[in-house]
């Protein structure tokens, strides 16, 4: 990716609040892979998190991180993959999160959740590459063509989200209700391809090759294969490392996923107005009928006003990964419900990439 390389053309979704930290981020890069940590209210169990929730976070980023390498090398002193974080746009003070992880040291810098046009400058200076996440063609073709002509430089790379994804979706409730209908994913696949080329077009410019790794329900061999024949370059996947054993969630939050029927994942409208996919428990039930009080705003998300949102994000996801999984909100990819049983990072990937 860019100008560095890893053994194996994976990277770990990030996973926030607390699901993908250093434990599981570490394990990825030692096998090889972009171990990817998640800086969404990363701080959580920093003491002070209640009353500096954004200096809890900041510190904790650089922890997390450091823990992470720790883990990441091999008995020869060496580590053959890359680590990083995962940065949502729409977090709030998104550009000091940013500056920090570069600062810190992080290999790369994934963003999604809104379009990172000003990221370049937030990096300059420092060996971090960057990348954007898009689920459209449309929407790499501003991010590329932002980048080219403000900063005068491409992305190292690129990530594809498709409507399998879990947490905050970037599409509409009305294409996501198409989601299992015949021929969606060969019209998507399309959109991929379109993105593939209009990357490839950036990457001539500069002349150089901008990898595109393709996300979203993502679970067996055969489809990273489906994905490479497209043209993608990788794959990310999320919700196959939930269930292992390096995974930061508490076991009550990974024996959710085990449990899960395919019926029970269920698209939701998250605090911020978006579309998002959860496993179905009782605090979604309870939410069809009442709002949840909020006593407290943790400043997560530039966009949630706790005078109307139906409840804390923060609060809700931080409960379900320190295990309260019935009171809490539990994001997931559409392919949770087809998880049976807790392994580790090692097998994940040799299912990925026999």
């Amino acid at each position: 990716m860019g100008n560095k390389r890893t053994k194996l053309p994976l990277i770990q979704g990030g996973m926030g609040v607390g699901v993908s930290l250093s434990g599981l981020a570490g394990a990825v890069a030692k096998e090889g892979g972009v171990g990817i940590i998640s800086t969404a209210q990363i701080g959580f169990r920093e003491p002070d998190f209640e009353t500096n929730p954004k200096e809890a976070n900041l510190r904790a980023l650089v922890k997390e991180l450091k823990k992470a390498r720790s883990l990441a090398v091999s008995f020869d002193g060496t580590c053959e993959g890359l680590l990083g974080f995962n940065i949502m746009v729409a977090t709030r003070d998104y550009e000091d999160y940013v500056r920090a992880a570069a600062k810190a040291g992080a290999d790369v810098i994934i963003s999604g959740a809104g379009l990172p046009t000003d990221l370049p400058a937030y990096v300059d200076g420092t060996a971090s590459m960057i990348a954007p996440i898009v689920s459209s063609e449309k929407a790499a073709r501003i991010i590329l063509k932002m980048w080219d002509r403000h900063y005068n430089r491409t992305a190292d790379f690129l990530v594809i989200e498709n409507a399998h994804a879990g947490g905050h979706l970037g599409f509409s409730n009305e294409t996501l209700d198409r989601l299992y209908e015949d021929h969606f994913d060969s019209e998507y696949d399309r959109e991929i391809q379109k993105i593939i080329a209009c990357t490839k077009s950036y990457g001539e410019k500069y002349n150089i090759h901008i990898p595109v790794i393709v996300a979203g329900g993502i679970q067996s061999a055969d489809q990273v294969q489906h994905m490479m024949n497209l043209g993608a370059d990788g794959i990310q996947a999320a919700t196959p490392f939930v269930t292992t054993e390096e995974c930061d969630a508490a076991l009550p939050f990974k024996q959710a996923y085990v449990n899960a029927r395919p019926e029970d994942i269920e698209i939701i409208k998250s605090p911020v107005g978006m579309p998002a996919r959860a496993i179905h428990n009782k605090f979604l039930e309870k939410l069809r009928l009442e709002k949840e009080p909020i006593t407290k705003c943790y400043r997560c998300l530039e966009k949630c006003s706790p005078k109307t949102a139906p409840y804390c994000i923060t609060q809700a996801l931080i409960r379900a990964v320190e295990g309260d999984t019935e009171n809490g909100l539990i994001f997931c990819g559409d392919n949770a419900g087809t998880i049976t049983e807790i392994t580790s990072v090692a097998e994940v990937i040799r299912t990925l990439f026999p």
